[in-house]
């Protein structure tokens, strides 16, 4: 019994050190794609990022945001050329995991405490 409950502790403790991969700066420039559902549809959208400028291509659409990195995982995104008041805010973007190839990130606008999540993948 006593073998045991050090066995469980030593477990426990190792378990509780880890921590997800996050090679952020491996993704700071690059040519991504995100997939999300609009109105009930999956929607691609592409992106290419160097490390002040985002271009993003969707359904025919080309934006253009500014990035401003906060840390090596968190950055600001501002549209360039905003056509409503929507688009004048800035985004607030965690990259909280990084795998081989793609992301997961936490985002939403700058100080609204909602957030969402999203996974990207780079392409090139």
């Amino acid at each position: 019994m006593k073998r045991l409950l050090i066995l469980s502790s030593i477990t426990l403790l190792l378990t509780s050190c880890f921590s997800p991969e996050r090679d952020c700066k491996r993704f700071h420039t690059g040519t991504f794609q995100f997939e999300s559902y609009l109105n009930g549809e999956l929607v691609t959208s592409t992106f290419t990022r160097s490390e002040g400028l985002e271009i993003d291509k969707f359904q025919g659409q080309v934006d253009t945001s500014s990035v401003r990195w906060i840390n090596d995982c968190e950055y600001i995104i501002q549209n360039l050329h905003p056509k409503n008041r929507a688009e004048k805010q800035p985004l607030h973007i965690k990259i909280l995991t990084t795998d081989k190839d793609s992301y997961t990130f936490e985002y939403g606008l700058v100080g609204d405490p909602e957030k969402q999540r999203g996974t990207v993948t780079k392409i090139e």
